[in-house]
């Protein structure tokens, strides 16, 4: 089929309107179904960035919506490129990294057969555990546990499969057997290589808008790579998929065809985004197709900083215009706005003024009730 060209303009709104920061809010289970996943991360400067995710296509959106989500079995933890919520009607597209995980010998966490199996047998008598269930220091009912390979184990466990994380307390992680959390209902045989790929290129189209088939692909084994690409190419001939010549952009890009018909507009809505956003998350596609060079600089040490320890883009319709450096005060309700930095072209005056509604939303959000300024 003919290769679809397409002005750099179009493919912003394309992939704004993609990632539903336009239009009617969706409730959460229709966010994390069409989004396919929202990362999961535990610095908490400002509300983390798995609630963030959600309050930026739902501004009713309140952290305890994500325990409902996990409580009704609508979502569950894994891993996509990082550890993730993923939608429960999409697990059995988790089994084929849990069965590539299940071949090695070696990964993040070592396959200690013997632990692992004590660990097993611990959750089988005694129902879901803690990592910190596993902390004895002495000989106690259960026998002598150290706490760092049951730790390991239970991990392991997880992404092998034979454990699911089914809630967590504070923070942590609560184990128990995958029969236990995954519902009846659910789909769970194992994908074929053709319909693992299909479910990759239609996940990442349709909430990204527009990929690449390295972005389709993006941390998959060598095989699933190829397979992509093959089933790419027929899609492409069956016309489900166009081939997209983006104006500026040499690589060659996918699109769904019906995304193509009628690209929304998406206004001038401005969105305080989280740097674990989807809309962000791969950064080269970011200066490719919106100019916009984000690092997060908590990473970075502090004299090298140049837009803050935990700098969040600012979206205005489908271009990106500012970096706030934010921190929640939550012990005095205090927004703390640390310091500000605007993109080229961009009035300052005029977006300051439309700013602020949206900062004092993101303070209520952030269990504040006051924006203050600490800008040095």
């Amino acid at each position: 089929m003919k290769t679809i060209e397409l002005p750099l303009k179009s493919a912003q709104r394309l992939m704004v309107a993609s990632q539903k920061l336009s239009g009617p809010a969706l409730d959460p289970v229709q966010i994390i179904e069409h989004l396919g996943y929202v990362q999961i991360d535990t610095i908490s400067v400002v509300e983390r960035a798995h609630h963030h995710v959600f309050w930026s296509r739902n501004p009713k959106y309140s952290p305890t919506d994500l325990d409902n989500l996990i409580e009704s079995r609508d979502a569950f933890e894994y891993w996509s490129h990082a550890a993730s919520y993923l939608p429960m009607k999409d697990y059995r597209f988790s089994l084929p990294l849990k069965k590539e995980f299940q071949k090695r010998e070696t990964s993040w966490y070592p396959k200690d057969l013997k632990m692992m199996k004590q660990v097993l047998t611990r959750i089988r008598k005694e129902g879901p555990l803690r990592s910190k269930d596993f902390e004895m220091t002495k000989k106690g009912k259960s026998g002598w546990w150290d706490w760092k390979p049951a730790k390991k184990a239970l991990e392991r466990l997880f992404l092998e499969g034979k454990l699911e994380i089914t809630r967590r307390e504070g923070f942590q992680k609560v184990y128990d057997l995958p029969e236990n959390v995954i519902p009846g209902s659910v789909d769970t045989t194992l994908p074929s290589e053709t319909d693992y790929a299909r479910f990759l290129i239609q996940r990442t189209l349709q909430h990204h808008g527009l990929a690449s088939v390295s972005e389709i692909a993006y941390m998959r084994k060598a095989q699933t790579k190829k397979t992509v690409l093959k089933t790419l190419n027929e899609m492409v001939a069956a016309g489900e998929i166009s081939q997209v010549a983006v104006e500026g952009v040499d690589e060659p890009y996918f699109a769904l065809r019906q995304a193509l018909e009628n690209i929304p507009r998406v206004g001038s809505k401005i969105h305080i985004l989280s740097p674990f956003d989807n809309l962000i998350i791969q950064r080269n596609k970011l200066i490719t197709f919106f100019d916009f060079d984000y690092k997060i600089e908590c990473y970075v040490p502090a004299p090298k900083r140049k837009y803050g320890y935990f700098s969040l883009p600012v979206l205005q319709g489908s271009r990106f215009v500012a970096r706030i450096d934010c921190k929640a005060d939550r012990s005095n309700h205090k927004l703390m706005i640390q310091s500000i930095h605007y993109e080229k072209n961009v009035d300052q005056s005029l977006l300051q003024k439309k700013m602020g509604s949206k900062l004092l939303a993101f303070a209520k959000f952030n269990g504040c009730n006051v924006v203050a300024f600490n800008i040095k």
